[in-house]
Formats: C-alpha cells, structure tokens, sequence
C-alpha cells in the first residue's frame, strides 16, 4: 500500500509532487506460469492445464484484475492523475485513513457545515481502498503480482475462496494500518496480495496434492521468498532509504498474517473431497469476518475514547 501523509491540506507531501520514482511496492514471485490441480483432488483427479486466456478458468482472477483496471479507468476519467493523484481525490475515490478521521466526531458549524470530523464512521475504506491505486506504475506492479499469485491459488482456493481471501486479508492489512497510522492516506491492493501469498504458504505445504514434492516446494519457496523481499523493500522505502516512494509496510503484515491464519484450518480439508474441503471454507472464512469485524470494533471504541479526550 502506498501512503501519503494526511496533514489536512489534501495535497500529497512535497516529495509526491514532482517525483520521478515509480510509486509501485511489490515484485512477481514468479515469472513462469504453473499449471496446477484443481483443490480438493480426492474428487477432481486430473490435471487441468490452464491456457494464457481463459476468464472462465479463473474467474476470479479475472474478474478481481477487471475490478481494479475498472476504478482506475474511471478516474483517471474525472480528471484524476494517471501519474501523481492528488490526496483529495484518493480520499474521493475510497482510499483508506487513519483513526484519527475515522473516529473524530464530526462537528458542524453554525449553518450545519461539516467542519472537522468528515470521515466519521466511515470503515467501508477499509474495503475500498484494496481496489483503488496511487498512479499507473502502483498499479501495474500489483495487478502484475495479483494475477500471478491469482492463477497459482484460485486452483487450490475455488474461485470464492480467492475472492474472500482478497477481500478478508485486504481488510486486515487496511485494517493493522488503520491501527498503526492515525493520520494517513493509503491505497493499495498489495495487503490483499500479501494475503493470497500468506494463504499459499500453507497450502502449498500439503505433501498429498496430486504435484511433485520438488515442484510444489519450488513453488511455496518462491512464495516465501516473494513476501520477504517485498517486505523488506517496504522496511527500505518505509525508513527512508529511497526518495519519493512511501509504502506502508504494516498493510503488507497483515495481509500476510490475515493469509497465514486462514490457510492453517484449511490445510486438512484440502485433499479430503471438494464437499468438505467448500464446507471447511464456509466455516473458516464467515469466522475470518467475524474476527475482523470485532477488531475493527474494538478500534473504533478504543480510538473514540482517545478523540474524546
């Protein structure tokens, strides 16, 4: 996720508005693609080989990618910079902010004029700024990643469970960032990309899918190997090592973290039939929710009380 820093002024810091350095914050994990079972092979078999176009093969996938092209189209159609968008309209557009907006009550002055507290209550941000980019190179680089990490799990996930670990591990990042950060401006679907790679650590850990051992340890270890460079890239922008790039590093943990802890209750259903492997996954990601949820109410009460005195 990249960050401008929310001073009131909506205008992003000095730094984002003459740079020349690319705003993306994530590499491929991968370059080549691997065609891979379908889950749950106790009922499904064969292998399917997957062809470069083939929407209805990873649905998902597809339509998670068209989803993020989509918004950006459309800004950049207001008027929004394909290049250097201003703070304000990421704020327009969904982008997620800190608690020191979400949580200030709003005050009105005497004509009923919202004067402070604009963004009240206003956790739909949390979700909308997974699908929202700050400029075109941020979201090449992620949309790049997303479909790699998109064709590579949607096989061992079905296309709901993609979608609902986007969206899940997406929140979560947004979320820990939210926590962290109470006076910023962020966009990105790199938390949700963080995710996706969380989730595959574990799943490609399973001995018993119908795939090479080499192979599948080649690819959960390009997945490490992808999360920890990219983390520590985002400690190296996020500590100042490189001029006009600021990524928030905490949306990247929790995605990540967010990935890990679903995929630990869906390991052993993987390869014990489609039916229980889809009724494991209703039961995992509604409680992944929940968990979420009751964090972000506990934030939101926690930083009321904070902006209350």
């Amino acid at each position: 996720m990249t960050t401008f820093t929310n001073d009131g002024s909506g205008q992003p810091p000095p730094e984002h508005q003459h740079s020349d350095h690319p705003r993306g914050e994530i590499l491929s994990p991968t370059g080549e693609h691997v065609a891979i079972p379908e889950y749950a092979p106790a009922e499904s078999p064969q292998r399917r080989e997957r062809s470069g176009w083939n929407p209805m093969g990873s649905p998902a996938t597809y339509a998670l990618t068209a989803i993020n092209l989509g918004v950006f189209v459309l800004m950049v159609l207001h008027g929004v910079s394909p290049k250097y968008p201003e703070t304000s309209d990421l704020v327009h557009w969904g982008a997620n902010l800190g608690w020191a907006d979400y949580s200030a009550p709003v005050v009105r002055d005497a004509h009923g004029a919202i004067v402070s507290g604009a963004y009240h209550g206003q956790w739909w941000r949390l979700l909308t700024a997974t699908f929202e980019h700050v400029g075109l190179i941020h979201l090449l680089t992620n949309m790049w990643c997303l479909w790699n990490l998109g064709l590579l799990g949607e096989p061992l996930l079905g296309p709901w469970g993609l979608a609902a670990t986007y969206i899940l591990t997406g929140v979560a990042g947004n979320l820990l960032s939210t926590a962290m950060h109470p006076n910023i401006v962020g966009a990105g679907a790199s938390g949700a990309v963080f995710g996706i790679a969380g989730i595959l650590i574990v799943l490609l850990s399973n001995k018993k899918l119908p795939i090479p051992w080499l192979e599948l340890k080649k690819l959960r270890r390009s997945v490490i190997w992808f999360a920890l460079l990219n983390l520590f890239i985002g400690i190296g922008f996020g500590s100042g090592w490189f001029d006009g790039i600021h990524i928030d590093n905490f949306a990247h943990i929790g995605g990540c973290l967010c990935g890990l802890a679903l995929g630990v209750p869906l390991l052993p259903r993987m390869t014990a039939g489609r039916a229980r492997y889809l009724a494991r996954q209703k039961v995992v990601f509604p409680a992944g929710a929940l968990v979420l949820a009751l964090a972000g109410y506990w934030l939101s009460s926690f930083t009321a009380g904070v902006v209350a005195h």
